[in-house]
C-alpha cells in the first residue's frame, strides 16, 4: 500500500462513523464523489473490499476495521510528535486526551479546572464513559490519563491511588428502613435496587457486596446507565441503590436522599490515575499525571455525606 494517503484513512473512518458516505463527506467538507473516490483507490490499492455496501449503509469489514485501527494509531503517533516537538521548543502547549468514569464526573472537574488554570493553553480534552468504555480506550491508546475505581488487569497500566471512594446505599427520606441501625443483607435483600448497567464500576461493587447473601438476591428492579437517573428513581420511591458517596452529597445534604446504616458500609474503594505502562507519556501527559499525583488527595471530597 506504497500509495496510501492520510486523507484517505481519514475518510475510511469518517465513513464508519458517520455510516453514510453522505453524511461523512459533510463532515469532512468534500463531495460525495471525491470521498468515494479516496475509498476506492485505496481499495484498489490494498486488494479488498473495506466496507459492506448491503443494507442501505455501510458497514466495516475485517480490512475495513484494520484500516481504522490504523488511523487511530496514525492520529496517535502525530499527536505525539506535535507535543514533543513543542516541548523541544520550550512550548507548554498541545492536547492532552483525559478519560473519566461516569461516577467521577462528579469529582474530576475540580481537578482539571485547577491543572487548566495553572497550564492556560494546554487543551484538555475530556472523555466521560463507564468503565468498560473507558478501558477499551485506554487499551487502545485512546487516552493520556484516566481516573477510574478499578485499574485494568488484563493489558499493562500503571496506577497511582489518589484517594478514598465510599460506596453507600441510599434511599428516599421516608423509606422505612431509614433510622434504622446497622442493618443487615438479610433485611436489605427483600428490597427492590436500581443498579448500575453491566460493565461499571458501581455494578461490580454491588455484585461483590451482596456475593455472599445467603438468601434471595435483591431484586433489580431497574438497571440504568446514569447516576442522576437512578437518584431521581430512588427520590421517586422506586427502590434503593448503592452509588458512590461522592455522588449524592448534594441530594443529602438537601434531604431528598437518606444514607442508610448498612452493616458492613460503607466499602471503601479508592480512586486511581491510570496510564499505559508501556508507553512513553508526552511531556505534557507527564505533567497532568504528576499534578494529578500531587493535588488530587487535596481536591477530592472528605468524608462521607449523611
Amino acid at each position: 500500500m506504497k500509495r496510501v494517503t492520510i486523507k484517505q484513512l481519514e475518510s475510511v473512518r469518517a465513513v464508519a462513523e458517520a455510516g453514510t458516505i453522505v453524511k461523512a463527506a459533510e463532515q469532512l467538507n468534500v463531495t460525495p464523489a471525491a470521498l468515494t473516490s479516496r475509498i476506492q483507490l485505496l481499495e484498489e490499492d490494498a486488494g479488498v473490499a473495506l466496507f459492506d455496501r448491503a443494507g442501505g449503509r455501510l458497514r466495516l469489514t475485517v480490512a475495513g476495521e484494520e484500516v481504522v485501527n490504523a488511523a487511530h494509531g496514525i492520529e496517535r503517533v502525530l499527536t505525539h510528535l506535535d507535543v514533543t516537538l513543542g516541548a523541544l521548543r520550550g512550548a507548554r502547549s498541545g492536547r492532552i486526551a483525559v478519560g473519566i468514569v461516569s461516577t467521577a464526573k462528579y469529582i474530576a472537574p475540580r481537578l482539571v479546572a485547577a491543572f487548566a488554570r495553572q497550564n492556560p493553553h494546554i487543551e484538555v480534552t475530556i472523555t466521560v464513559g463507564n468503565r468498560s468504555e473507558m478501558v477499551a480506550q485506554l487499551r487502545d491508546h485512546r487516552l493520556d490519563v484516566c481516573l477510574m475505581g478499578r485499574p485494568p488487569a488484563d493489558f499493562p497500566v500503571e496506577s497511582v491511588a489518589i484517594g478514598e471512594h465510599p460506596q453507600v446505599i441510599v434511599a428516599a427520606p421516608d423509606h422505612p428502613l431509614v433510622g434504622q441501625k446497622q442493618i443487615g443483607k438479610a433485611a436489605l435483600a427483600q428490597e427492590n435496587f436500581i443498579i448500575r448497567e453491566e460493565g461499571s464500576g458501581t455494578r461490580a461493587v454491588f455484585d461483590y457486596f451482596f456475593s455472599d447473601v445467603p438468601v434471595r438476591h435483591p431484586t433489580v428492579n431497574i438497571e440504568i446507565g446514569s447516576n442522576e437517573t437512578i437518584k431521581q428513581a430512588v427520590m421517586a420511591g422506586l427502590g434503593l441503590a448503592l452509588l458512590s458517596a461522592h455522588t449524592i452529597e448534594a441530594e443529602v445534604v438537601s434531604g431528598r436522599l437518606a444514607v442508610l446504616d448498612v452493616a458492613g458500609l460503607p466499602l471503601l474503594r479508592q480512586w486511581f490515575v491510570v496510564r499505559r505502562a508501556d508507553r512513553a507519556p508526552t511531556p505534557l501527559a507527564q505533567a497532568i499525571w504528576d499534578f494529578a499525583v500531587e493535588e488530587a488527595p487535596k481536591l477530592l471530597p472528605n468524608g462521607i455525606a449523611a
